[in-house]
């Protein structure tokens, strides 16, 4: 596909710089993806891995399930859209719970929590089918209203896991109900947010936007039709709390 792209508009691009009035060698015109440069490359690359210049690790893409490749940030077009707004009820763990140690990925039934907790702190989101990502839950420090959870854990939905409630700037108290669910395998703002508090990362989704394992019971739903299941689960524990 990359190609038939090159053969398509790679010469309209070279017209554009020869109107522009580049002064280049033309003649040795090279493409990304020749053998010569992607060998040049590949050279590079390898001496900077060897020389501890550079690592590989898990970072956030834009990922095409119809065409099955990353997309580069320059060519994803934003838009915006009026959608609904989810209001998801998280059941706080009991502070006797974990007097022992931190329960970050500790294991409940939410059905549980949601029949006998005490305390729940509400998150307002679009996507709710990403909740079995979430690895935390944000609060402003400044808001007054979640003072007293920081540093807590809620037991998630569907899941059960533990995950803490930490303070980050990037919950505005004036959007949604001030706090946010954190899923940084799934949105850019949730990725900053977990390499600043050191938030592991989860992905739900594999590559042709089907759920894989780690989304649970939902393991193996499309999207959208996990969104559905999702809604539906949390409606009979009681645990949606609003749809706007």
């Amino acid at each position: 596909r990359t190609w038939l792209w090159k053969e398509k508009y790679g010469g309209e691009i070279t017209r554009q710089l020869r109107r522009l009035g580049a002064s280049c060698d033309w003649s040795r015109e090279r493409f990304t993806m020749d053998p010569g440069l992607s060998r040049a490359v590949r050279t590079a690359f390898k001496r900077l891995y060897d020389d501890g210049l550079i690592y590989r690790g898990l970072r956030l893409v834009n990922w095409s399930p119809n065409l099955q490749t990353a997309v580069s940030d320059l060519e994803v077009e934003y838009e915006e859209r009026q959608v609904q707004m989810y209001h998801i009820r998280y059941p706080i763990v009991p502070n006797a719970d974990y007097a022992d140690g931190r329960p970050f990925g500790a294991a409940w039934g939410s059905g549980m929590w949601a029949q006998g907790a005490a305390e729940f702190i509400t998150v307002a989101t679009t996507r709710p089918e990403t909740l079995m990502g979430d690895v935390a839950v944000a609060v402003n420090p400044a808001d007054p209203r979640y003072q007293h959870l920081i540093g807590r854990f809620a037991a998630l939905p569907a899941i059960g896991r533990a995950i803490p409630i930490v303070a980050d700037e990037h919950a505005d108290p004036q959007f949604g109900t001030g706090a946010v669910k954190i899923t940084p395998g799934h949105d850019p703002n949730d990725y900053a947010v977990a390499q600043r508090q050191n938030l592991p990362m989860i992905n739900i989704m594999n590559r042709d936007a089907t759920l894989n394992d780690d989304a649970g019971p939902y393991a193996g739903m499309e999207r959208f039709a996990a969104r559905k299941a999702v809604l539906a689960d949390l409606e009979t524990e009681g645990l949606l709390a609003e749809t706007r």
